[in-house]
């Protein structure tokens, strides 16, 4: 599914949106998981999942042209659980 999909059933649940009244709801929500991320290091929607961050360790790679050894540094990331109620319905 795109952002666009998302939009288009965001609508079509209420007659009263408009598409670019869809869109500044899905983004508004999407900046808020960002934020909340960002912010508390988590955030959590009971029945579909949580979103934390996870640090990764500094570690040695291959450079798959060269074949040589590289310095990967440390980073940041999000990671994602999704709940039971979730998983199950997969």
């Amino acid at each position: 599914m795109t952002k666009a999909e998302l939009i288009d059933i965001v609508c079509s649940k209420s007659d009263a949106l408009t598409k670019k009244q869809g869109a500044e709801i899905v983004e508004a929500f999407f900046d808020s998981i960002r934020e909340s991320v960002r912010k508390e290091k988590k955030f959590s929607a009971p029945g579909f999942g949580t979103f934390t961050v996870r640090e990764r360790k500094a570690r040695t790679g291959i450079n798959p042209r060269t074949k040589e050894p590289i310095q990967i540094p440390a980073s940041k990331t999000v990671g994602f659980k999704p709940a039971k109620a979730f998983k199950e319905a997969l």
